[in-house]
């Protein structure tokens, strides 16, 4: 298990790393998976862009991205998180920026785990299994 918090363009958020890892590892057991290799890149939203323009031929900006490299029941993968998206999401939905910030970690999770959010009903999948996530914290 390797779970490994970094920063490209931003400084590090106000996260305990220790607990965040410790949280993350049960919601993927309460889904029968280990973390494996799980990097976190939190960014800016200029730095989201790159990635999404170079690696998607995507062209907008977005709180996240995820590379699912995950085997069998051991996810890994890499989670580029916009910390400039999420703070305006946070801001525009009333939410704290640091619960939202925890929201877009777990939900880079859950995606590994095998959520979808592409339909309205895979969002209210991925919003419930969001907030029993939050609740674990």
């Amino acid at each position: 298990m390797n779970i490994e918090f970094h920063v490209e363009q931003v400084s590090f958020p106000a996260i305990d790393v220790a607990k965040v890892t410790s949280w993350i590892e049960r919601v993927a057991a309460g889904y029968g998976k280990r973390v494996g290799e799980v990097h976190y890149i939190f960014c800016s939203d200029e730095r989201i862009l790159q990635v999404n323009r170079e690696f998607l031929r995507h062209d907008y900006y977005t709180d996240h991205i995820g590379f699912d490299y995950s085997v069998d029941n051991i996810l890994s993968g890499d989670l580029f998180l916009s910390l400039d998206t999420i703070r305006s999401n946070a801001e525009q939905l009333g939410e704290q920026y640091g619960r939202e910030l925890h929201r877009v970690i777990i939900h880079g999770i859950l995606h590994l785990v095998g959520f979808k959010d592409k339909t309205p009903s895979e969002r209210r999948e991925m919003e419930a299994a969001e907030d029993a996530a939050l609740e674990m914290l």
